[in-house]
C-alpha cells in the first residue's frame, strides 16, 4: 500500500501517494488524520478508505505508540544522566555566580519530580490494596 505519513505532535496527516501522473511526479493526497492517543482515524471529506488502507494507518498507529512509549523510558534514563552529571558539576566547585544562577531553578524542578514520584509510588500501592 502507498501511503505517507507526515508526523505531527498528535499523530500524522495520511497521505495516498499516486505516481501515475503525466510527468511521473508523486501527488500526495491527504486522505485522513491519524490520532496517535486516541487512536481515531479522521477522514477528509469526499474520501473512502481501502481495507488495505485502514489496516495499514492502524498498523502505523500501534508501532507510533510503541515508539513514543519507548522515547519516553529513554528521555527518563537521560534525565537521570543529566542529574547525575549535574551533581557532578555542583560538586566540583563550579563558578559561584553560575552555580547560584541555577540553585533554585535545580531544587524547584527536583522537588517537583520527587512530588510526582512519591504520588505515582503511593497510587501504585493503593491499587495493590485494593
Amino acid at each position: 500500500m502507498d501511503l505517507y505519513f507526515r508526523i505531527k505532535d498528535n499523530g500524522a496527516t495520511v497521505f495516498r501517494i499516486n505516481d501515475e501522473t503525466r510527468q511521473r511526479r508523486l501527488n500526495l493526497q491527504p486522505i485522513a488524520e491519524a490520532n496517535v492517543r486516541n487512536g481515531d482515524i479522521k477522514l477528509r471529506k469526499d474520501v473512502i478508505l481501502t481495507d488495505a488502507e485502514t489496516t495499514e494507518i492502524k498498523r502505523w498507529l500501534d508501532a507510533r505508540s510503541a515508539e513514543l512509549a519507548a522515547r519516553e523510558i529513554d528521555q527518563a534514563r537521560l534525565t537521570i544522566e543529566h542529574l547525575n552529571a549535574t551533581a557532578n558539576w555542583i560538586s566540583s566547585k563550579p563558578d559561584p555566580a553560575a552555580a547560584e544562577a541555577m540553585n533554585e531553578d535545580l531544587l524547584m524542578a527536583m522537588h517537583d519530580l520527587r512530588a510526582a514520584i512519591v504520588r505515582f509510588k503511593s497510587k501504585m500501592l493503593d491499587q495493590k490494596d485494593v
